[in-house]
């Protein structure tokens, strides 16, 4: 996997009520122009084909994080008229996947872009994270200022462990969550971290981003790390809420951590 930055353009595609479809326009050759498109998570179809005849752009490859039906049920028509290689998680049996993938798989589409296929199971068992340095894709794992529940065979445990390996990359990665949750997710760890001033700020302005229509993603690793309450389990303040919202005890940060997904499930 080439260790320098590719120029890409990240397009998000809004459907349904909070959903994006990430559409990654890319070049074939080193001084060609970005004329192809990875899309990941299609799940529908029809403004990804507006899109790709709009920009003339040839589909390269789709890339699945997991089976929920939001991010794949666009997949047999795009692909019926823009025939390429879906890539998905080799754990869970995706309809239309060609390509299943196993942990630390590369995914080349072209020698200028690649793809590691990461396992960061918790929201669902077979869930996968596409990196590239500079950036990762993320789905329904790790959401702005928050996580994914814990659905279709994933554990508390797993998601936890997920996250820590995301946390490992470069903290100036971009992360392209599926949903737009951000504001939401923000307020719980307002209420989880009331002193962090970097959440305050942050509500600040992802505020005016979504007051003027645009998206707040995606988001940057070390802004996660700020600010994320699920990133932050080893802080003593949030230790303290935890202890003072569900009158448990806990003793380790996977302690916290499962303490916080279940508060955040009836927040």
């Amino acid at each position: 996997m080439p260790d320098k930055h590719t120029e890409i353009d990240v397009i998000p595609i809004p459907i349904f009520d909070d959903n994006y479809i990430w559409v990654i326009r890319h070049a074939t050759r080193a001084d060609g122009p970005l004329d192809h498109a990875v899309v990941v998570d299609p799940g529908d179809a029809e403004p990804i084909l507006d899109f790709l005849e709009r920009e003339k752009l040839t589909l390269s490859a789709v890339l699945i994080t997991h089976k929920c039906y939001d991010h794949v049920m666009g997949i047999g028509a795009l692909v019926a008229q823009h025939p390429a290689p879906i890539y998905g998680p080799s754990v869970d049996t995706i309809k239309g996947v060609s390509h299943p993938l196993n942990d630390n798989a590369v995914i080349t589409i072209t020698p200028l872009l690649e793809f590691k296929a990461m396992l960061v199971p918790g929201h669902t068992l077979g869930h996968l994270a596409f990196y590239t340095p500079g950036h990762v894709f993320v789905g329904d794992v790790m959401f702005a200022g928050g996580c994914g529940r814990i659905k279709q065979g994933g554990s508390a445990k797993q998601m936890f462990n997920s996250l820590q390996r995301l946390a490992q990359l470069p903290q100036e990665t971009k992360i392209y969550c599926a949903h737009e949750y951000t504001l939401a997710n923000l307020a719980f760890a307002q209420t989880v971290e009331p002193s962090n001033p970097a959440i305050t700020k942050r509500i600040e302005s992802v505020s005016a981003l979504r007051d003027s229509g645009q998206p707040s993603l995606p988001s940057i690793l070390a802004v996660e790390l700020e600010t994320n309450p699920f990133l932050r389990c080893f802080k003593p303040e949030i230790t303290q809420s935890v202890r003072a919202q569900a009158d448990i005890s806990v003793t380790t940060e996977f302690d916290v951590f499962s303490a916080l997904r279940s508060w955040k499930d009836y927040f």
